[in-house]
């Protein structure tokens, strides 16, 4: 078996390839991308998934433009990475338990061998459980809330209970969304049943852990009542070491169980999935701290990339062989090996687009002649979720017609996407796209693709020449299909949200500024009007000034700054390079320091937290002055604040007390106060100063505040507490 360490990577969907369908969208591939390179680059990393029987649907559009919902028995001999069922020591199918509901529930799990990594995926489909729990495994996001409780605990508890019989012992555990975030509540029951303290087996878990939010979208985080979580947990609170209300309130939300909610609770650090995404998921969470402001809310940030070796085009990698540094796919994250791009010969770069182009249109049946670089086609493929606003294109029907319908310069919409079979909006969206697609104004014009999953993607992101993304502006956490595509030389026209808010530089595509203000209409008439300005003045002309040669020069230095600016950046390598640096090694540290010596610093945390929590109702800020504008002798304006602050029983280190005001610019600055004197039993002066603050102090909306601190905390907010004057 392997060796303790390294990292433990669960999600509730992995996209390797599309013959294993056991992911939907987005999330899936990523993990299947992370757990790529995390071979590539030998980090020591261990998936942990769902097999789902019957996969993710296949999609076929009916006559009418529904959307039919195909489900076909997974062959796990089809696949191209090696999967197995896993076995013990006497050869026999490895199982483990799970409570469900008062049942219990046997679990097998198959391996999926990714170069260094291993991927273990669980299964219910075992002879000892009755039928209906044969099939809790069998398609990924089923909408009965029964079934979904009982996938997410065999996925958490399960795996957790897997990991631990096959002697795996995880240095880090990182949950990929929400979904898995029952395995921390599984390591609490283990460490309760050796003996340790509730709070303290609390602290040791969340040191060792770490959580990647994707969506700011409310659909994309599991929500269970209370009375489904007791009908599902009443066996597991007892084993806690600890009250229902206690274990309740890691997730609780209101009247609600929220996954996400658990899953911050129990983690020494959250990250959203790109430097905007950070800030919207801030934003989100500001609910739950509603006394933090945004800025201090403890999320990090890692911009999602893509597995290079996975999405590059066959003949674009020939080209680069050929071009590049010889070991150019193992240092994908340098700029300088991407610079060579620059000199690859416009019309080998643009001839070796054309090829990938006339493969898509013969591999995806597209009516289409290909050939003399026409028609300009612009793909757009993404799970056809509402918020993705697939028909902003349509909004002027007029308009788009013209620009369409251009003898001289024409230009094609490719569609592609699954909407989710409970989402209505979603699959009328499809539904509406087919209609148009049969007007005659659009005929040959419009198409959609069915049944869209890994492979189709390959060629739509490898073979198109625009790659248009329209997302409502902020609620694309990141996105990657645009990262694919910009690797294989096609230009992204986007709204400047998620990843493309970092990526565009002004000379590697075009920007859809991305209206925020105003109702959803009104910022669907904006952004419309952007795209179709683009198109007509920018997008269209470019593509077709042809020199000699008939290649489009310009066009295709765009596609070389393209490249250079992004494929460095927006790559998987970096991205599990940043992983490392910033989440695994720090949570290693943290976690096996908490856990050392018989989790003496998680035993002293927990203690000290319970103290912080029984006192913190005496702490109040007694009176806050500002004196602005003291000359000081070196002549700096200063301004100096000083409060009385009411601590009761908690000592006056264990606190930071700072003056805390706006910036004006969605920023806040702080100024920290210290103790001058003590006037009584716990109540102290604090006075500070500062030379920076010269702002108009009366409209920064000044406060004081006083939060509890340690040394031992991930940040100084860890306790989601704050006084305020």
């Amino acid at each position: 078996m392997m060796s303790n360490g390294g990292v433990a990577y669960f999600s509730a969907e992995f996209g390797l390839d599309e013959t294993l369908p056991i992911y939907s969208g987005g999330l899936g591939i990523l993990a299947g991308d992370h757990i790529k390179a995390a071979s590539d680059m030998n980090v020591q990393l261990t998936g942990v998934g769902i097999f789902y029987g019957n996969g993710y649907f296949q999609q076929h559009i009916d006559e009418g433009g529904s959307q039919q919902h195909l489900y076909h028995k997974i062959d796990p001999e089809a696949s191209s990475y090696p999967v197995r069922l896993v076995r013990d020591a006497e050869g026999r199918p490895l199982v483990v338990d799970v409570m469900v509901g008062g049942r219990q529930v046997y679990v097998k799990a198959w391996s999926v061998q990714m170069g260094s990594v291993n991927l273990y995926l669980l299964n219910t489909d075992v002879e000892s459980n009755s039928d209906a729990d044969r099939r809790l495994t069998d398609t990924l996001y089923p909408s009965e809330q029964d079934v979904r409780i009982s996938q997410e605990m065999i996925l958490g508890i399960g795996g957790a209970r897997l990991l631990a019989t096959l002697g795996i012992r995880p240095d880090v555990w990182h949950m990929n969304e929400g979904h898995p975030a029952f395995l921390t509540l599984e390591r609490i029951r283990m460490l309760s049943a050796e003996g340790v303290l509730f709070e303290t087996a609390l602290e040791a878990v969340k040191a060792s852990t770490v959580f990647t939010t994707h969506t700011p979208v409310p659909a994309g985080h599991d929500v269970f009542s209370i009375d489904m979580m007791d009908r599902y947990f009443g066996d597991y609170y007892w084993q806690f070491g600890t009250d229902r209300e206690r274990v309740l309130s890691l997730g609780r939300v209101g009247d609600a169980f929220n996954m996400t909610r658990l899953a911050v609770s129990t983690s020494s650090k959250v990250n959203g999935v790109s430097k905007l995404h950070g800030e919207v998921t801030q934003d989100m969470f500001r609910r739950w701290m509603p006394h933090i402001p945004r800025q201090d809310i403890p999320v990090e940030s890692v911009t999602n990339g893509i597995h290079i070796g996975t999405w590059l085009a066959t003949g674009m990698k020939k080209l680069f062989d050929r071009h590049l540094p010889s070991d150019w796919a193992v240092r994908t994250a340098e700029p300088e090996v991407w610079a060579a791009v620059r000199d690859i010969p416009h019309i080998e770069l643009w001839e070796e687009h054309q090829r990938a182009k006339s493969e898509m249109v013969r591999e995806l049946g597209l009516p289409l002649s290909s050939s003399g670089g026409g028609p300009l086609i612009v793909g757009f493929a993404r799970r056809f979720a509402t918020y993705k606003r697939a028909l902003l294109i349509f909004r002027n029907l007029e308009r788009l017609a013209h620009i369409l319908g251009d003898p001289e310069r024409p230009v094609c919409l490719v569609f592609a996407g699954k909407a989710h079979p409970a989402d209505g909006p979603g699959q009328e969206l499809i539904r509406r796209i087919v209609e148009l697609s049969r007007e005659e104004r659009f005929k040959g014009r419009v198409y959609i693709v069915e049944n869209y999953a890994m492979d189709k993607a390959k060629k739509l992101v490898q073979g198109v020449d625009v790659w248009l993304n329209t997302p409502v502006k902020p609620m694309e956490a990141s996105g990657t299909s645009g990262q694919k595509a910009a690797m294989n030389g096609v230009l992204n026209c986007s709204v400047l949200d998620g990843w493309w808010a970092e990526g565009y530089n002004g000379r590697n595509g075009w920007a859809i500024e991305g209206a925020t203000d105003g109702d959803l209409e009104y910022q669907a008439q904006q952004d419309s009007e952007a795209l179709y300005r683009l198109l007509e003045k920018e997008i269209i002309p470019l593509f077709y000034k042809r020199g000699d040669r008939a290649v489009p020069m310009e066009w295709v230095n765009l596609m070389k700054e393209s490249i250079c600016s992004i494929a460095p950046v927006f790559n998987t390598h970096r991205m599990v390079s940043d992983y490392w640096h910033k989440l695994y090694v720090p949570t290693t540290v943290r976690g096996k320091r908490f856990a050392s010596d018989n989790f003496e610093v998680a035993s002293r945390v927990a203690t000290y937290k319970q103290f912080i929590r029984d006192n913190w109702s005496g702490v109040c800020v007694r009176k806050a002055d500002i004196l602005a504008d003291h000359s000081s002798r070196i002549g700096l304006n200063k301004t100096a604040f000083r409060a009385e602050i009411q601590l009761g029983a908690i000592w006056h280190k264990d606190v930071r007390v700072e003056a805390v005001g706006s910036d004006g610019r969605h920023g806040i600055w702080k100024v920290k106060l210290e103790p001058v004197q003590q006037q009584a039993k716990g109540l102290y002066v604090y006075e500070g100063a500062s030379p920076e603050v010269s702002i108009n102090i009366w409209k920064a909306n000044v406060n004081v505040r006083v939060t509890p601190i340690s040394p031992d905390f991930t940040t100084d907010f860890e306790m989601e507490l704050a006084a305020w004057g």
